[in-house]
């Protein structure tokens, strides 16, 4: 079977789907409501927002992570952005307001954030300092079941 990748957009969300030709017909249901992944949306004033759903994605090819310890796991999975007593390890060169990707310890992404701090700030702060600002995590998986699209 060949199998190529589609982005499109639809009502201001890119999606991305994988089609595969095969001797299966390609039927479809009249209940069917939207197709592929939804990766973001833009926001009214044309500004592009990441969702959790695009995380398997984009994690194994993202350039700047950062690792929280166990204990700040939770905390970020909750919404709450990432502090430097929580942080684990952070990638060299890691400029103040680059997007990043939020890891735990044991390697498994958890979600999306915003350097608030460079890796050379992050070694200076105050241990309550936020270091990561949360974007989106696998938790709203949980907490916006209804509105994920």
């Amino acid at each position: 079977p060949t199998t190529r990748a589609v982005f499109w957009a639809h009502r201001d969300r890119p999606r991305f789907l994988l089609l595969c030709r095969d001797k299966a017909g390609a039927g479809h249901s009249p209940d069917l409501v939207a197709l592929g992944t939804c990766f973001g949306k833009f926001t009214k004033t044309q500004k592009f927002r990441l969702n959790v759903t695009a995380l398997d994605f984009l994690a194994p090819y993202a350039k700047y992570k950062v690792w929280v310890k166990p204990g700040s796991e939770q905390s970020f999975l909750y919404g709450n952005h990432v502090l430097k007593s929580g942080l684990g390890r952070i990638t060299e060169n890691t400029a103040q307001y680059q997007g990043v990707v939020v890891y735990s310890m044991a390697d498994v992404p958890l979600g999306f954030g915003v350097a608030a701090k460079s890796t050379q700030d992050c070694r200076k702060v105050d241990p309550m300092a936020i270091v990561v600002f949360h974007q989106a995590d696998v938790g709203e998986y949980v907490r916006s079941e209804d509105t994920l699209t």
